[in-house]
Protein backbone atom coordinates (compact mmCIF):
# COMPACT_ATOMS: atom_id res chain seq x y z
CA UNK A 1 0.00 0.00 0.00
CA UNK A 2 1.29 3.44 -0.88
CA UNK A 3 2.47 5.72 1.88
CA UNK A 4 0.11 8.51 0.77
CA UNK A 5 -2.89 6.19 0.93
CA UNK A 6 -1.84 4.96 4.39
CA UNK A 7 -1.62 8.57 5.56
CA UNK A 8 -5.09 9.38 4.26
CA UNK A 9 -6.62 6.32 5.92
CA UNK A 10 -4.83 6.98 9.22
CA UNK A 11 -5.95 10.61 9.12
CA UNK A 12 -9.55 9.62 8.42
CA UNK A 13 -9.59 7.10 11.27
CA UNK A 14 -8.07 9.48 13.81
CA UNK A 15 -10.07 12.49 12.69
CA UNK A 16 -13.20 10.35 12.87
CA UNK A 17 -12.45 9.34 16.47
CA UNK A 18 -11.86 12.92 17.55
CA UNK A 19 -14.73 14.62 15.73
CA UNK A 20 -17.40 12.00 16.38
CA UNK A 21 -16.35 11.79 20.03
CA UNK A 22 -16.53 15.53 20.58
CA UNK A 23 -19.73 16.11 18.65
CA UNK A 24 -21.58 13.15 20.14
CA UNK A 25 -20.48 14.22 23.63
CA UNK A 26 -21.65 17.81 23.15
CA UNK A 27 -24.99 16.94 21.55
CA UNK A 28 -25.77 14.26 24.10
CA UNK A 29 -24.84 16.56 26.98
CA UNK A 30 -27.21 19.21 25.61
CA UNK A 31 -30.07 16.82 24.91
CA UNK A 32 -29.78 14.36 27.80
CA UNK A 33 -27.71 16.14 30.39
CA UNK A 34 -25.29 14.35 32.68
CA UNK A 35 -27.44 11.56 34.04
CA UNK A 36 -26.66 8.04 35.22
CA UNK A 37 -27.05 6.75 31.67
CA UNK A 38 -24.85 9.40 30.06
CA UNK A 39 -21.70 7.30 29.65
CA UNK A 40 -23.43 4.29 28.10
CA UNK A 41 -25.57 6.49 25.85
CA UNK A 42 -22.51 8.48 24.79
CA UNK A 43 -20.45 5.39 23.95
CA UNK A 44 -23.33 3.94 21.93
CA UNK A 45 -23.87 7.23 20.10
CA UNK A 46 -20.14 7.64 19.51
CA UNK A 47 -19.86 4.16 18.03
CA UNK A 48 -22.81 4.73 15.73
CA UNK A 49 -21.46 8.11 14.59
CA UNK A 50 -18.02 6.62 13.95
CA UNK A 51 -19.44 3.84 11.76
CA UNK A 52 -21.24 6.49 9.68
CA UNK A 53 -18.42 9.05 9.59
CA UNK A 54 -15.48 6.90 8.49
CA UNK A 55 -16.96 5.69 5.19
CA UNK A 56 -18.26 9.21 4.57
CA UNK A 57 -14.78 10.67 5.13
CA UNK A 58 -13.08 8.04 2.97
CA UNK A 59 -15.61 8.25 0.14
CA UNK A 60 -16.49 11.94 0.12
CA UNK A 61 -13.13 13.54 0.92
CA UNK A 62 -11.31 12.73 -2.37
CA UNK A 63 -13.92 14.21 -4.75
CA UNK A 64 -14.48 17.14 -2.42
CA UNK A 65 -10.74 17.81 -2.24
CA UNK A 66 -10.51 17.62 -6.04
CA UNK A 67 -13.36 20.11 -6.40
CA UNK A 68 -11.76 22.50 -3.91
CA UNK A 69 -8.43 22.19 -5.74
CA UNK A 70 -10.19 23.12 -9.02
CA UNK A 71 -11.86 26.14 -7.46
CA UNK A 72 -8.74 27.48 -5.79
CA UNK A 73 -6.17 26.85 -8.53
Amino acid sequence: MQVQLKRKIAFALLMGVITTGLISFAVLALNLGFSDRFLSAWLRSWGFAYVIAIPAILLLAPPLQAKIDQLIN
